[in-house]
């Protein structure tokens, strides 16, 4: 009966190995393959995507900086240093202004030009609305006139009988 036991657990070791070995990854195909196989190996886990990053806003300059001699004779043997990180920083806050302008400027322009698409396509799609319109009153005004000349032709029915029920069936297209 150990025997027994010894074998199906040694089975069971054999197919977690299989299960578990390590898969060469070659294309990334391969990556892409290993990493949906991933997922969906328990499909009841969350995926958790990450967020976009937030924009780092460089910290305010200092309203004050002490003893700053910079590369000019009579510094320290660590002012330069001091210096340059200040100076560095005021480069990097900078940069960082004039891209935000950039980029708020990009994103005015793109609204911008999304507004006036809208309002182009809606013109485009009231003028072709007031021609389908158009053509439907045409056609509803030859219908009627046909109707009239074939009841003028037949002097069964009145014309005034013909014309309510045309005004009836105006009304119901008109709902629709």
């Amino acid at each position: 009966m150990a025997a027994s036991s010894d074998k199906s657990k040694g089975e069971s070791k054999n197919e977690k190995d299989e299960k578990e070995s390590v898969r060469v990854i070659k294309t990334p195909v391969d990556l892409q393959r290993l990493k949906l196989e991933k997922l969906m190996k328990n499909p009841d886990k969350e995926v958790v995507i990450p967020d976009m990053s937030k924009e780092k806003a460089p910290r305010a300059p200092l309203e004050f900086i002490r003893n700053i001699w910079g590369s000019s004779a009579g510094a320290g043997s660590g002012d330069f240093h001091v210096y340059r990180g200040v100076r560095r920083r005021e480069y990097a806050r900078q940069k960082f202004i004039k891209e935000k302008g950039v980029k708020e400027e990009a994103d005015t322009a793109y609204k911008q030009k999304v507004e006036q698409n809208k309002k182009e396509a809606e013109e485009r799609t009231a003028k072709k609305r007031a021609k389908r319109l158009k053509k439907k009153q045409k056609l509803k005004a030859k219908k009627k006139m046909k109707k009239n000349d074939d009841s003028d032709n037949k002097g069964g029915e009145s014309s005034e009988d013909s014309g309510a029920s045309d005004d009836d069936a105006d009304d119901e297209d008109k709902k629709n």
